[in-house]
């Protein structure tokens, strides 16, 4: 199937964030149809790495992406392992480097990947094609294990009873599609008149973000990207859901020395050099004609950061993904 080029949400806002250099190298750090990468290259004699763990992503690009030559080298893996693909590739300074997380228009659009209840298809939700599936955890993971995912990646207020009724169901029969999977939940949530989200949007988020590990990949990638860019280079993040934007800001503010004040009765503490440059307070959204083309827009946010000579910092429990308790089973998964 073929795809035509889209422009990727708040293209200009984002490009104009992270202001493209010539002879720049850059990272697309989440390709999908190739956007940013494209609008990157336009703006400036660059280079562009592009990122992305579906195959199928990167074998569409490769049919255009010869027309730019050695200026976009694209990338099959995921954007947390930025660094060693790069080094590689003998970089280990990069320019700037642009998220756009969560799952592409193209993956949500077709029904064999099993992203989405609006298509019956097979419960997989990989990006990669590796194990778990969703079908794997709702079908082995025991109430208590499913109950946890929905209601840390999913903020799901009925996570529990909706567990249950997973459990249930499947007793009588495998839980393999994506439509029998809405069903289930949609008949274990109560009754929500005001509510304008499908019942089944959030159990079906958090167990995208679990089989794919997204916050996990990107506080890494966070970190990778602390330790790549050269002074005055930029980071641009674009989030879908508060989960991701939770990570992203208190990782931005932890960085830029706006963390919030420690409680008077903890200890003092040195505070590290800030390693960022916060390029606006506030994260911009779209704008009502974007939105109007393209409804998936209306959640996004964008947060952007100038790297300052100050040495990366590592790891920090500050920003890190919400810890989930699970069972045995589905802990090694993870």
């Amino acid at each position: 199937m073929a795809y035509a080029a889209h422009a990727p949400v708040m293209e200009e806002e984002a490009l104009a964030a992270l202001a493209p250099q010539m002879g720049g190298v850059y990272v697309d750090a989440t390709f999908g149809g190739g956007g940013y990468a494209r609008a990157i290259l336009a703006a400036a004699n660059s280079t562009v790495y592009g990122f992305d763990r579906d195959p199928i992503a990167i074998e569409r690009a490769r049919r255009w992406s010869g027309a730019y030559g050695a200026r976009l080298k694209l990338v099959n893996r995921a954007f947390a392992e930025m660094e060693e693909a790069l080094a590689e590739d003998g970089v280990d300074r990069i320019d700037g480097a642009v998220f756009d997380l969560g799952v592409s228009s193209m993956q949500f659009d077709e029904a064999n990947r099993g992203f989405s209840f609006r298509h019956d298809g097979p419960l997989s939700m990989r990006m990669d094609g590796a194990a778990p599936t969703a079908a794997d955890v709702v079908n082995k993971g025991a109430a208590a294990d499913l109950a946890a995912i929905f209601k840390a990646y999913g903020e799901e207020r009925h996570a529990g009873r909706i567990a249950r009724a997973i459990v249930a169901a499947r007793e009588e029969a495998a839980i393999t599609t994506t439509a029998r999977l809405a069903e289930i939940v949609a008949r274990a949530s109560p009754a929500a008149p005001k509510e304008k989200i499908h019942p089944a949007t959030r159990v079906f988020q958090a167990l995208r973000i679990f089989v794919n590990d997204e916050l996990g990949q990107l506080s890494r990638a966070l970190l990778a990207a602390e330790r790549l860019l050269r002074p005055a280079g930029r980071l641009v993040v674009v989030t879908f859901h508060s989960l991701e934007d939770r990570i992203v800001k208190r990782f931005l503010a932890d960085r830029a020395g706006k963390a919030a004040a420690p409680s008077r009765h903890a200890p003092a503490t040195e505070h590290a050099a800030a390693t960022f440059r916060l390029l606006f307070d506030k994260p911009k959204t779209p704008g009502a004609a974007e939105i109007a083309e393209n409804p998936r827009a209306r959640s996004a946010k964008l947060r952007a950061a100038v790297r300052l000579d100050a040495p990366a910092r590592g790891e920090a429990r500050a920003f890190a993904p919400p810890a989930l308790s699970l069972s045995k089973a589905l802990h090694d998964w993870r």
